[in-house]
């Protein structure tokens, strides 16, 4: 395994401070109040909010050093490549003008203090935070930073005043395949307006809302291909960032049950509805994905073209870090391949080393 090029899509970014923050925005949002990243409802079950190790000096945030990032991330771990995200609250602040300008801010910061300096800036690659809820705003963000030859996807909220399917939302994806770059939807940090996670509301736990959060994706991901979106924009491509691959085959499957014999209902989406998802979507492994060591582990990714669509990603520096070691030691060599590098490499235009691989 230590021979197959690894590409870690999905590192976490931020700001070194709240007064850090401040200082990449100008009046009148640099005095504004705003929630901050870490302020949720729910603490992790145990232990601290990110992983040992990524504390930083003068308390600084963790994931906040590009230098430091980049020893633990590519030097320790051994990533070849590694995609950030950068972690904010902003794209469900109340005040979406407000919410707006911290992306921008953090756009800024991203370009300027991972993408473009520093000894590992060869080796990440971005993405742009943009405000959904600001498509106009959303638009000028992409076009932006499209042509950076180190900004290689689009950052979205999986929390959502409505599922991305709506019609609100075209001018969005119109905007990132004319730019060339896939979306990745990841679920926001901090509180700010949202939908309860389930249809009864919050959960009492957060044991409870870690098991129902990928519902969030498949609402969003059905909703999207009901609805004709990429029958209408065959280049989009979506990435799922917290993990649930896992109910992608058995919520497919009853998604083509029903969708099969009703077709003449949605003639904006007349193929079956799985025939949308290759190509199309793309999730990075989460930590509590299944099934892990089961002996049917292998032929479970390969379900539904699994092994084609899923992406290592370490989450680092949050508590829920992970490593290539910890993928299932049940998958084949060619879906670790896929998993650790091929399919971000395929997806992101991201060159690597060719390796060939055991069939045994």
């Amino acid at each position: 395994m230590s021979d197959t090029p690894v590409i870690d899509a999905s590192v976490g970014v931020f700001f070194a401070s709240d007064k850090d923050l401040r200082g990449h925005l100008a009046e009148p949002f640099a005095s504004r109040g705003y929630p901050h990243t870490d302020v949720s409802w729910f603490a992790p079950v145990a232990g601290p909010r990110y992983t040992p190790g990524s504390e930083l000096p003068k308390r600084a945030h963790p994931g906040s050093d590009p230098v430091a990032t980049g020893k633990a991330v590519l030097d320790e771990q051994g990533a070849d490549i590694a995609v950030l995200h950068p972690m904010t609250a902003a794209s469900t602040f109340p005040d979406w003008h407000l919410g707006t300008a911290v992306l921008a801010a953090t756009n800024r910061m991203l370009v300027e203090r991972w993408l473009d300096d520093g000894p590992y800036a060869d080796r990440y690659r971005g993405t742009i935070r943009v405000n959904p809820n600001d498509i106009d705003s959303a638009v000028a963000e992409i076009e932006k930073w499209a042509d950076h030859p180190r900004v290689v996807q689009i950052g979205i909220p999986m929390q959502s005043q409505a599922p991305y399917g709506r019609a609100q939302f075209r001018p969005l994806w119109r905007a990132a395949c004319e730019a060339g770059l896939p979306v990745a939807v990841h679920i926001e940090m901090g509180t700010g307006t949202r939908f309860s996670p389930t249809p009864s509301g919050i959960t009492r736990t957060y044991a409870h809302l870690a098991a129902y959060q990928p519902l969030t994706f498949v609402w969003h991901l059905f909703n999207m291909i009901a609805e004709g979106v990429f029958e209408s924009f065959p280049d989009l491509k979506i990435v799922w960032t917290d993990g649930g691959a896992d109910l992608l085959t058995p919520m497919s499957w009853r998604f083509d049950t029903f969708g099969r014999p009703h077709l003449e209902q949605t003639p904006w989406a007349p193929r079956i509805p799985s025939d949308y998802l290759p190509e199309h979507v793309f999730f990075v492994q989460g930590m509590a994905d299944g099934p892990p060591e089961a002996d049917f582990a292998a032929e479970w990714l390969d379900f539904t073209g699994k092994a084609d669509m899923l992406m290592f990603g370490s989450a680092y520096p949050s508590w829920q870090h992970t490593t290539p070691d910890s993928l299932p030691s049940a998958w084949t060599a060619q879906q670790r391949a896929k998993v650790l590098g091929g399919n971000a490499a395929r997806l992101y235009g991201i060159e690597l080393p060719s390796v060939t691989v055991s069939t045994t």
